[in-house]
């Protein structure tokens, strides 16, 4: 019997068993059906029989969506500041302007660390950052155009919604308007962060002053229209409710069915220990984060529901660490992410896994999954071929000596970079135009 039909035929006699409304969404959902928001409301609330049902149904998509292949990127992430006007409840990343831990990367240090990436094999650097306060509207292209000048070939993969809505606000112009700026300054692709839950009754409750559902929605639709591809995230395990869950999941459906700009979906579990509104206890009944089960409850049912629109679905290993990540491949997942590098939010949030995965080891996670693993860029292409062999990487050496690369916790508290010493220097530089990122210093350990 071929394996397709061994799986049908499992996967028919778990449904006789099941709770008969999980059965008969799950049979259809086999079937070719989508599943409306009621009925993903009801799958989120699956336990047991029926959540081990719910999550073999994610993996029997996963196979006939992407087959058995694991993708990654080989990254850098470069938060160049900490300084935000905003205060999210969910944030420890960000500062005052007037902190002492509040830091500023000058423009040097930005393609300096771009630079570096490339050297170690990198296709793609990851831009996000605070908002810091009277921003020249030009900060963000400037940037892009530095790394761009030094690097022409590298992926730039920047600048959230939040962002961009900020940076059009201070240009005075239309979103549409700074979308093409910042394309024509070397943007690639936009994450699709900032999204939390697109609700605004939970978005008033855990980021007052966050950009609506609305903003999110214009800047993700677009940047599709003008050719600029995005992810799309939710995170969850705070206040939202299944329904919330629910619903999110099936507006990112809708765009990407009218416009079919979306890469991956990417769920992120709140990381709860040092975020404000849970330490501070802001918020009545603020749950510390999802649970286990929710982890690999949201990855099943975000492939379910994202089905056949959105082929891939990314674990963070930085969120759920390489165990739960493991598992989630067997649950509808078929991507880790990047190598990162420099992983700074989610640190600052209490996050204890780190800031680099290096190419090798996330390949062994992927083969001890019973998975093939494949490097990939971040536009879904694959780079390596898939093989039993696992090349070796210039990342692989250098993420021996993790120092060279620095820390979150070093940074904040590092006088050259410290942002009050270098906002206006930086903001001079973009106004006259005398910046000069060729002259790079040799900066380490920062």
């Amino acid at each position: 019997m071929q394996e397709g039909s061994a799986l049908r035929d499992l996967l028919d006699r778990l449904l006789a068993s099941t709770s008969l409304d999980v059965a008969r969404i799950l049979d259809r959902v086999l079937a070719g059906h989508e599943v409306t928001i009621e009925e993903g409301e009801r799958l989120f609330d699956a336990h047991g029989h029926d959540l081990l049902l719910v999550t073999l149904v994610a993996d029997e998509l996963r196979r006939r969506a992407v087959g058995d292949v694991v993708t990654y990127v080989v990254n850098r992430n470069i938060n160049f500041t900490n300084v935000c006007i905003k205060r999210c409840g969910f944030c420890a990343f960000s500062r005052g302007h007037r902190e002492e831990q509040g830091y500023f990367l000058p423009l040097e240090e930005i393609v300096r660390r771009a630079k570096e990436a490339w050297e170690l094999g990198a296709t793609e650097v990851c831009i996000q950052a605070g908002l810091p306060p009277k921003m020249d509207p030009d900060l963000y292209p400037t940037i892009c155009r530095a790394i761009k000048a030094e690097l022409p070939e590298i992926h730039i993969h920047g600048f959230s919604p939040e962002e961009v809505v900020y940076g059009a606000l201070r240009a005075r112009c239309s979103i549409e308007e700074y979308l093409l700026r910042l394309k024509e300054a070397g943007v690639g692709s936009l994450p699709g962060t900032s999204a939390e839950i697109l609700d605004d009754e939970v978005r008033r409750m855990i980021s007052p002053g966050r950009i609506t559902t609305a903003q999110w929605i214009e800047v993700i639709t677009t940047a599709h229209r003008l050719g600029i591809p995005t992810t799309a995230t939710i995170m969850y395990g705070h206040v939202e409710t299944n329904r919330h869950r629910a619903a999110h999941l099936a507006l990112i459906r809708e765009i990407q069915k009218e416009t079919g700009g979306f890469t991956e979906f990417v769920p992120l579990s709140l990381v709860h220990s040092e975020a404000p509104m849970y330490r501070k206890r802001l918020i009545p009944g603020l749950r510390p984060g999802a649970t286990g089960e929710e982890v690999v409850k949201m990855h099943a049912i975000a492939r379910i529901m994202l089905h056949p629109y959105v082929r891939n679905i990314q674990v963070s290993w930085v969120k759920e660490g390489p165990k739960l990540a493991q598992w989630c491949l067997n649950a509808g997942a078929n991507d880790l992410g990047g190598t990162l590098i420099n992983e700074s939010i989610s640190t600052a949030a209490g996050a204890t896994y780190g800031q680099l995965v290096p190419p090798r080891e996330l390949r062994r996670w992927i083969r001890d999954a019973g998975r093939i693993p494949a490097e990939r860029t971040t536009l879904y292409e694959l780079r390596t071929p898939l093989t039993d062999d696992d090349p070796p990487h210039p990342l692989d050496e250098a993420a021996e000596h993790p120092e060279r690369f620095g820390s979150y916790f070093e940074l904040i508290r590092d006088e050259r970079f410290a942002f009050r010493k270098h906002y206006r220097i930086v903001l001079q530089q973009v106004t006259t135009g005398s910046a000069t990122p060729s002259r790079t210093p040799s900066v380490t350990g920062a």
